[in-house]
């Protein structure tokens, strides 16, 4: 990664590209253009490109994307990416970030909860303070109790596991410098993760408030099924972004912990056998038995990872030597003829 990269800019470059995953929102979508449109006409920003993804919608969206992307100006320009089924808002994002041109990316979610006035706020935010991303937290949040206790806890949990401090981690509401996203490359719901993702690759991630509204159309797409997929998902950013390479220091810490309760079990065993006679009927034995060679069988899976991992580092490492030689010219060539 190239921290001082430049975006390449041409006169018909946008300055912002707003990408915006939609699943069955054909109700919000014309009031969220038309309040993009306002705050894009009173700030004057040059060129901004706007890019729906409709997400295998099934009420009129696609209708409705039909009827909005008409709307082009020298300012502002319309986009509508079609998935013929529902793929999740990863997959979305991922098409959305695609296509985007701007120098600044701005997502945000299609439910009208979040406020396109506070477009300025971020970019402020992102340009004074040398950010590259910049999330937003929704504050005050405008969502039920539930779901506002479990995001608590959920955010309290991964700022401490991950050390990104941010109060709402899940808020769709981002502005990202362009090299950011073209960099990043998610699956599944880890989206979320996305300021863990862009800080665990040397990016400066900031947070800011931002209004937050109670949804006016249809239900939410979120339920307490994704409370376990969530922790599922923090897991899978943890590995990829610290354990990554060191395989072991997960595999081996699990394996060391089983197979040491494994042993523990085994020695109050042999205590018994030496005061009380035989313990082969006690269940205990098998399960001391079963935890040691778990924990074997993790440490062994450690094992083959760092395995894994020195060789791919020493032939990428015999990769760039061999590009250096080939584009560094011999001191012959520049040695000038007598």
């Amino acid at each position: 990664m190239f921290i001082n990269a430049v975006s390449k800019t041409t006169p018909d470059t946008p300055y912002l590209s707003i990408v915006i995953p939609a699943y069955n929102e054909a109700e919000s979508l014309p009031i969220l253009l038309e309040q993009i449109q306002a705050v894009l006409k009173t700030h004057a920003y040059h060129r901004a490109e706007v890019i729906i993804i409709n997400d295998g919608s099934t009420d009129r969206t696609i209708e409705i994307l039909d009827v909005l992307s008409e709307i082009q100006t020298h300012q502002f320009t319309m986009h509508a990416i079609h998935f013929k089924r529902n793929q999740g808002k990863a997959e979305a994002l991922m098409a959305g970030f695609a296509a985007a041109t701007g120098n600044i990316v701005i997502t945000m979610d299609a439910d009208l909860q979040d406020d396109p006035s506070e477009i300025p706020k971020l970019l402020e935010k992102l340009n004074t303070g040398n950010y590259y991303v910049v999330s937003g937290w929704k504050y005050p949040r405008k969502d039920p109790l539930e779901k506002r206790v479990f995001s608590f806890f959920f955010n309290r949990i991964t700022a401490f596991f991950t050390g990104v401090k941010l109060h709402d981690m899940n808020c769709g509401f981002k502005v990202y410098r362009a090299e950011v996203i073209k960099e990043l490359h998610f699956y599944g719901d880890l989206h979320r993760y996305i300021p863990i993702l862009a800080h665990q690759a040397g990016y400066k991630v900031g947070e800011v408030k931002v209004k937050h509204h109670p949804r006016r159309f249809g239900v939410s797409k979120y339920g307490f099924k994704r409370i376990p997929k969530g922790f599922f998902d923090l897991f899978t950013v943890l590995f990829l972004t610290k354990y990554l390479k060191r395989p072991l220091h997960v595999f081996g810490t699990i394996g060391v912990i089983v197979a040491f309760i494994g042993i523990l079990i085994g020695l109050y065993l042999a205590v018994l056998w030496v005061l009380e006679g035989g313990v082969g009927f006690r269940p205990l034995l098998m399960l001391s038995v079963l935890m040691i060679i778990l924990g074997i069988q993790f440490f062994s899976i450690g094992l083959l990872g760092e395995l894994v991992i020195g060789l791919i580092s020493r032939l990428e490492r015999r990769v760039m030597e061999k590009k250096t030689s080939e584009n560094t010219p011999s001191a012959s060539k520049g040695t000038p003829q007598t």
